[in-house]
């Protein structure tokens, strides 16, 4: 038995001003040890629940992702023992791949021997912009300077790194001229870039329009070419052979566990979904954490794990939905999708920047 594992920390240091997401900002190392524990515990649990069910072949991890949030301001060394569980006698997962996200202000040598203690083989930064005004503005703490030695010490213990950008923060020149101001990058030596565009949830003013934001994701995607990362999914870039696994493998409809305050899973039938302090039949009262699950049926589950797959270079095999047909042949006569033999399609470059209105007439 395989499976993908995500864990969520929401810690933070402070709520950058783009950032909608649930935080425990500011939060006390006493509040974050905790939080560790019962991570702890519930992987114990969740070992021992697949070794009880699952006991030829043993269970095994194909990924595991440390998001948040900013996972390295806890002590995550009282994890070791329980991931070390999922492969027997192993102290790391040589043949798969464990990510942990970093902010630049976390990177320190005795971070990265931790981070490599418990088995991490991949790093992803959240760099966000290169401009020194823009990194202000977001509240995100250091300079791009600073950002730039972080990862190279990052790169110093881990070869596969990456990093994050954001595209659309108001003022931000980057999103007018990408190419050249992300120009610096080629020295780096990334093996993964993530370019997302801005979700302005917080009500920021000036944030420039759609057709300004396509045209510096077009501009970064050349650049990110010309230093060799090849883009394999919406918003990612890769050399070949460091795509990230486990997004690739949520995004092909596979199976992951999802552990930790606000993370969702997707098991079998089951879609899983951690809240924190409220539930949503009763948000007046406070719980602390629980888990909703809803079941879907077996048709709805192909369905879904089908259509997540367009995101990616691999495309959609439509050959059990022949009721899309139509429409997809329709996306294909605009320039939006090609059409690959029989019945797969993928994305083309234009089709990339109105994938969500494709996956709307197809749900």
């Amino acid at each position: 038995m395989a499976a993908n594992l995500y864990v969520h920390f929401p810690f933070c240091r402070s709520r950058c001003s783009y950032c909608s997401l649930y935080s425990r900002a500011g939060s006390s190392p006493a509040a974050r040890a905790e939080y560790v524990e019962s991570l702890r515990v519930e992987l114990d649990a969740l070992v021992h629940d697949f070794t009880r069910t699952h006991t030829d072949p043993a269970p095994t991890l194909n990924t595991v992702y440390f998001g948040g949030g900013s996972p390295a301001l806890c002590d995550l060394s009282p994890l070791r023992a329980p991931l070390k569980q999922w492969k027997k006698g192993q102290t790391c997962f040589p043949l798969f791949e464990f990510t942990v996200e970093l902010h630049p202000l976390d990177v320190t040598p005795a971070k990265l021997d931790e981070l490599k203690s418990i088995g991490v083989n991949r790093i992803s930064m959240g760099v966000q912009s290169l401009n020194d005004a823009t990194l202000r503005a977001m509240g995100r703490g250091y300079t791009a300077d600073e950002a730039a030695r972080a990862f190279e010490l990052v790169k110093s213990r881990f070869d596969n790194a990456g990093i994050d950008l954001i595209l659309g923060y108001p003022g931000d020149p980057t999103t007018k001229n990408a190419e050249a101001l992300l120009a610096p990058l080629a020295t780096w030596g990334l093996r993964h870039c993530s370019v997302y565009s801005l979700q302005n949830e917080r009500g920021l003013k000036n944030v420039p329009d759609d057709d300004t934001v396509l045209d510096g994701i077009r501009s970064a995607a050349r650049f990110l070419k010309s230093i060799g990362l090849e883009r394999y999914e919406i918003s990612n870039y890769a050399v070949p052979g460091f795509e990230c696994r486990h997004n690739l493998a949520v995004w092909r409809g596979e199976d992951y566990i999802g552990l930790g305050e606000g993370a969702c899973g997707r098991v079998g039938l089951s879609r899983t979904r951690n809240w924190w302090g409220q539930t949503p039949q009763n948000p007046n009262k406070h719980c602390g954490s629980a888990t909703s699950v809803e079941t879907v049926s077996e048709k709805e589950d192909i369905k879904e794990r089908t259509l997540f797959r367009l995101r990616t270079r691999d495309g959609i095999d439509s050959s059990h939905f022949p009721e899309w047909q139509p429409a997809l042949d329709r996306f294909v006569t605009k320039g939006l999708l090609v059409k690959i033999g029989e019945s797969v399609y993928r994305l083309t470059e234009r089709g990339t920047e109105v994938c969500d209105s494709i996956l709307e007439e197809l749900v």
